[in-house]
Formats: structure tokens, C-alpha cells, sequence
């Protein structure tokens, strides 16, 4: 099966250079049209030019594709709306949405600044909010749409110095999990991507002949499938070196104390059979988590949940 995207309009942020520009190329190379965002800014967010965007979608053109640039700064609820206006009045829909754009003020955290902390925040992680928001009235009214998300390895893992970073790219987990369960009924799927690619966020970080093995046209494939029509949805996926892998959010089976037992000299005692890796589940929202807690305290209280 061959995935295209012929009629389909895509927004992708952040796509003047990096790993937006080229999941870009990629969807228009696969008959997309494509709305190439990108601020400008510098590293750190700051500045701000309308140049990086309009070249990539110049290129889009030069090779036969569709393209238009925006400038919006995706932080900046007007200047979103702006761009979701021109591109319905454009193409008349938006079928994709690729949550790219992101900056870095990495710190070690005592280093770290409320205010540097904030607009890291305000770009990755509202960023992508203030986005989805505005294409969602379009998707659910179209009854299709699909959006991608961009987490990070410090998001699931931590890096040292990146502490505003990984806080922003873990909300966009919790933000892909309701995202999915609300756009379920309209089929609009969620989905997740951490990259590993060299970009301006990782030049300077390794050495020259890694960066070198980070090809970002390694990383696009896995968005093109999550933004495609069969694509999954609340899969979070990594990619880089030309290596995938699916990611899980998971939990033990975990004890469960009675009254009198629920001491910190209870949970230390069982803590080994707390953590047992055996009994791991995924569960696909947090009711299901609650309801697993809730049913043995109300057998262990005699309460009937069923009405």
C-alpha cells in the first residue's frame, strides 16, 4: 500500500529549516499541499523573519508541488488563527497538522530562569495547544484530520540542562492521550513522534560524526504515517538513525493495603512486588486506572460498584 496525500492540506510548524523542512518535501513530494510555518526566530525564540518559511515553500513549488508560507508565531493565538484563515481560504481545509516548532534555554535547572522556563513552555507546548485548537472546529466538522505531535527523548527520559524542555515535551503526551479519546468519534487521530535528527537544537550537542548519522529524511517517514489515512492514533513513535520504535506509557499491577495497613513501612515492605515489571499494562485512559484501584477497595469494603 502506498501512502499519498493528494488533496490533502497539511500544516506543518516550524518548517523553515530542520526536521519541518523536510517532513514538508516529504508530503509534498507525496501530493500534499503544504503550509510551510516557520517564525524565523533564532535559537532561543527571539528575532523573527519570514524568510526560512517562504524558501522552503518556494522549493516546494520549484520541484511541481503547492505551497504557501506563514510566519505565525504558534504561541500567538491571533497569528495562528491568521494562518488557519488563509490556508481554508486558500484550499478550503486542512486535513493535517504537524506540531513542529519548538526552541531551546537549556539550563541546569538552578540556572534556570522562571521566564526561560515559561516561553519554552509557551512554544512546544501551547504552541502545539493553540494549534490543534484552531484546526480542530475544521477537523471534526470535516469528520477527518490527523495530528502529530513532537516529543523528546529528555520528555520521556530527562537530559541534564533541559528541564523547561522536557517539562513542555512530556505535556504533549498527556495533551496526544485526550486529544485522542475527544477525536475519536470525528476520526481524528493523535500521534506522537520523538526524533532523533540533527537540527539547530542538536548542533553543538555531539560530536560531528554522529550528527552526521541524523538524517532528518530518516525521521519524516514516521510522521508521514502517522498523518496518514490508516495511521494509528495514541501511538507514540520514535525515530532516528533510520531506526523505529513504538514508546509506552505503562503500569505495574501494583498491591493493594487494607486500612490498617497503608503505612510508608507497608509500601517499603512490598515495594519489590509494587515494581514487578511482569505485571505491567497499558491502559488506554485514566478511568481504566482508576476503576483498577476502586474495585478492590470496594470488594475489600463490601461496596457494590454495578448498579
Amino acid at each position: 500500500m502506498t501512502i499519498q496525500f493528494d488533496d490533502r492540506v497539511v500544516i506543518v510548524t516550524g518548517a523553515g529549516g530542520g526536521l519541518g523542512r523536510e517532513h514538508a518535501l516529504q508530503f509534498a513530494a507525496r501530493g500534499a499541499r503544504v503550509v510551510v510555518n516557520d517564525f524565523g526566530g533564532a535559537l532561543d525564540g527571539t528575532g523573527g523573519s519570514s524568510g526560512p518559511a517562504e524558501n522552503v515553500a518556494a522549493e516546494i513549488i520549484a520541484a511541481g508541488g503547492e505551497a504557501i508560507s506563514h510566519g505565525a508565531d504558534v504561541s500567538n493565538v491571533e497569528q495562528v488563527s491568521d494562518m488557519v484563515a488563509m490556508t481554508l481560504a486558500k484550499w478550503g481545509r486542512i486535513d493535517v497538522l504537524v506540531n513542529n516548532a519548538g526552541i531551546l534555554r537549556d539550563a541546569s535547572f538552578p540556572k534556570t530562569t522562571p521566564e526561560s522556563f515559561r516561553a519554552v513552555l509557551d512554544v512546544h507546548l501551547m504552541g502545539s495547544a493553540i494549534c490543534s485548537l484552531a484546526v480542530w472546529p475544521h477537523m471534526k466538522a470535516a469528520g477527518y484530520g490527523r495530528i502529530v505531535m513532537t516529543s523528546s527523548t529528555s520528555g520521556m527520559y530527562g537530559n541534564f540542562g533541559q528541564a523547561n524542555y522536557a517539562a513542555a515535551k512530556t505535556g504533549l503526551i498527556g495533551l496526544m492521550n485526550v486529544l485522542h479519546i475527544e477525536g475519536g468519534k470525528n476520526n481524528i487521530r493523535v500521534n506522537t513522534l520523538i526524533p532523533g535528527a540533527a537540527t539547530r537544537l542538536t548542533e553543538g550537542l555531539l560530536k560531528p560524526e554522529v550528527l552526521a548519522l541524523m538524517l532528518p529524511s530518516a525521521v519524516s517517514p514516521a510522521v508521514l504515517f502517522m498523518a496518514s489515512e490508516d495511521a494509528p492514533s495514541r501511538t507514540i513513535l520514535a525515530a532516528g538513525f533510520g531506526g523505529y520504535a513504538r514508546t509506552y506509557v505503562l503500569e505495574t499491577e501494583g498491591i493493594y493495603l487494607s486500612p490498617a495497613d497503608r503505612t510508608p513501612e507497608a509500601i517499603a515492605h512490598y515495594f519489590d512486588q509494587i515494581s514487578d515489571k511482569s505485571t505491567l499494562h497499558e491502559y488506554m485512559d485514566g478511568g481504566g486506572e482508576f476503576m483498577k484501584f476502586l474495585s478492590k477497595a470496594a470488594a475489600d469494603a463490601g461496596v457494590t460498584l454495578s448498579r
